[in-house]
């Protein structure tokens, strides 16, 4: 496996982004052209309105687990802040959203200190923003 970076850490799942969501969008617009332009009937708008929902099912279905996964990342960055954050920021571990937590997670254990202050200090909402100023990154592979 590469070594991560922000430049690399985005997750592609190559049989979800390059297969089944062309695959599913394929198919809805293939069913929206079927029914307008061959046969407008009862059955063809019942084969997009199933198309239609195949497609937001499977844009629920990866919502879900990526939400799922920023849910256990902020439990796990809360356990990680108790630990290594000094006595004077473990009062302030609550003030971190989701947002923030997610994106401090690359940050090593010697730096997580500092860039929680900071994050806290300048009210840096942006994960893109706080994932940039990461220096030493640690790397996350068991990403959804």
């Amino acid at each position: 496996m590469a070594e991560q970076s922000f430049a690399n850490h985005v997750r592609w799942v190559p049989a979800f982004h390059y297969f089944m969501t062309p695959v599913m969008l394929l198919n809805f617009g293939w069913s929206i052209y079927r029914w307008k332009l061959v046969a407008f009937s009862v059955d063809g708008f019942i084969s997009v309105l199933t198309a239609a929902a195949l497609v937001v099912l499977m844009l629920y279905a990866r919502l879900f687990a990526l939400k799922v996964q920023d849910r256990v990342i902020r439990l796990e960055e809360r356990l990680r802040l108790e630990k290594l954050l000094p006595a004077d920021l473990k009062p302030r571990i609550e003030e971190f959203t989701s947002g923030q937590l997610v994106a401090m997670r690359f940050a090593s254990d010697a730096e997580l200190p500092s860039l929680a202050r900071k994050v806290l200090a300048d009210n840096i909402q942006s994960g893109r923003a706080i994932k940039q100023m990461v220096q030493t990154w640690r790397p996350d592979y068991l990403r959804a």
